[in-house]
């Protein structure tokens, strides 16, 4: 690009009265110097729009196009040239309600060039040794980690969450990716050996090639950490769908990644559901979702016979006997108003026995009345997402319903904030039981014995995680036996690490994410056998 480039000089302009730096030299690596960071980096798009009329697309970002005035200008003449029909989509922020960025949606374009690009880049990532690989998965989770404040913040720009839950979720997802970096190192397949006569065999453990993770809007970082942490150490590329309103870390995630991983190792396609289920038809090798049942059941339907590893609903029981501990009803409101209770592991339905119920209501709803929206956890993450909650309660019959108080803070009223709220004496068909709600609500229900409220947890078609609250250590651990769940808590809920695996059953989806047994997930075996003797 030459210096008297109209382009080139509208766009230092626009540097320096939109984003307020000022870049003396064109050819300076925005990125790489830490210039433009990731509030900036959306800043920049938003400006590019309202200057130039551009909406930037997933493929665009692939292709690293704003690594310096010089090649934004390149990319704003190239734009600007040929017939830019991508849609866009307007998001706001949780906190406020308020418009806050304009993204373009990927189409085929998008999802093609991305798992194009993915599938390329798969044979040298896979070709390098363990040593390699784990070496480079630790970069990127130092760089994560070195750069901890800028996923924070991208990360409460999409869900609004307390600044502390955000930087809890970015230690989690660098934790997650060095515990992967050494799973992939350490053996997991059956032992070689002469299995028999005059044979010697032993199986490898390969990757099964482009796996496309569609992760939602509740933890876009750690849910993303999930995917890709077991995916990429078994030697997979990834192409990476975020959920329409919270791409900003995902967008984080595919930059750190290019600069530590490898080019296209791991990328982004920002978009809706339409993304999705284009990408799911792109020929990927497997599909990893974590969202809704529909979304869920949609995507096998598109998937066909590929791999797929689904995390799907939750709706989760906690059953409270007589003997719980002192701190139960605490713990269990902490649980479901932790993200606004936007958890698919959340504590949802309570069951009692008939002798302690109303002992527990009266604990839950004071227990609640000191958990305010806005000043303890934060908003639902969307309009939509508000107005189904609202929906749900609005048809609820329960004949007791404690309401806890909202505080958002000055300048964030029209924000998408719901009270945290106790509802009881509800029959078994009750809305607010049958379906998750997805929120910071407990719902509690009585039975007449043990057998009557492992019957009543059990009675909902998902079944992801439980938790049981008790003293007597038989009874506590017979109940979590009985219990129809992928994991079961006992006198806590929502405790979770890297070593141990998480998964449904039923409409919850089946699959594992965590732990060792999560690369199997991305993983398939091949049998070999050598004859060894003379026949």
């Amino acid at each position: 690009m030459n210096e008297t480039s109209p382009v080139a000089a509208r766009v230092v302009q626009l540097f320096r009265e939109d984003l307020h730096i000022d870049v003396t030299d064109r050819d300076t690596a925005l990125i790489d110097t830490g210039l433009l960071d990731s509030v900036g980096f959306l800043r920049l798009f938003e400006a590019l729009e309202k200057t130039f009329g551009i909406a930037v697309t997933a493929e665009d970002l692939a292709r690293d196009r704003f690594r310096s005035v010089n090649a934004i200008a390149e990319f704003v003449r190239a734009k600007q040239s040929g017939d830019d029909t991508h849609p866009t989509a307007v998001l706001t922020d949780p906190r406020t309600g308020a418009e806050r960025l304009t993204v373009a949606v990927g189409r085929e374009g998008e999802t093609g060039a991305a798992v194009a690009a993915a599938r390329a880049a798969q044979p040298g990532w896979a070709g390098l040794t363990p040593r390699d690989r784990a070496r480079r998965l630790l970069r990127f989770a130092d760089l994560i980690e070195e750069r901890s404040a800028e996923y924070a913040r991208a990360e409460r720009a999409g869900t609004g969450k307390p600044e502390a839950e955000a930087h809890g979720e970015v230690e989690h997802c660098a934790d997650l990716l060095r515990f992967y970096a050494g799973a992939l190192r350490a053996d997991t397949a059956p032992a070689a050996g002469r299995r028999m006569g005059g044979r010697e065999s032993w199986v490898r453990w390969e990757p099964l090639g482009v796996v496309a993770a569609i992760v939602p809007w509740n933890y876009p970082l750690m849910m993303a950490a999930w995917r890709i942490g077991p995916a990429l150490a078994a030697g997979n590329t990834v192409v990476l769908k975020p959920a329409l309103t919270t791409p900003d870390t995902a967008l984080l995630l595919a930059r750190d990644a290019a600069g530590t991983l490898g080019p296209d190792v791991l990328l982004t396609v920002p978009g809706d559901r339409d993304t999705g289920r284009l990408l799911v038809t792109e020929g990927v090798d497997a599909v990893a979702f974590t969202g809704s049942v529909a979304g869920g059941q949609d995507v096998a339907a598109r998937a066909g016979l590929r791999r797929l590893s689904l995390e799907l609903g939750g709706n989760c029981p906690a059953l409270v006997l007589p003997d719980a501990p002192d701190d139960t009803c605490e713990a269990l409101v902490r649980a479901v108003t932790y993200n606004a209770g936007q958890s698919c592991a959340a504590p949802a339905r309570v069951i009692t026995l008939r002798e302690n119920h109303d002992r527990v209501v009266e604990g839950l709803a004071k227990a609640m009345s000191d958990r305010r929206a806005g000043a303890d956890f934060g908003p639902l993450n969307n309009a939509d997402q508000a107005a189904r909650y609202d929906r749900l309660l609005a048809s609820s019959s329960a004949g007791v319903d404690h309401v806890a108080d909202l505080a958002p803070a000055p300048g964030e009223e029209g924000g998408h904030w719901r009270p945290g709220r106790v509802l009881a004496d509800l029959p078994p068909d009750d809305p607010a039981v049958v379906d998750e709600v997805f929120g910071p609500v407990l719902t509690v229900q009585r039975a007449d014995g043990v057998e009557e409220a492992v019957a009543l947890a059990n009675s909902v078609p998902q079944a992801l995680a439980a938790s049981v609250w008790g003293s007597h250590t038989a009874t506590t651990l017979g109940v979590a036996g009985e219990l129809n769940a992928g994991e079961v808590w006992v006198n806590c809920h929502l405790d979770q690490t890297a070593e141990l695996p998480h998964g449904g059953r039923g409409t919850s989806g089946h699959g594992t994410d965590m732990s060792v047994l999560a690369l199997t997930e991305y993983q398939r075996p091949k049998t070999v056998t050598v004859r060894v003797g003379e026949r």
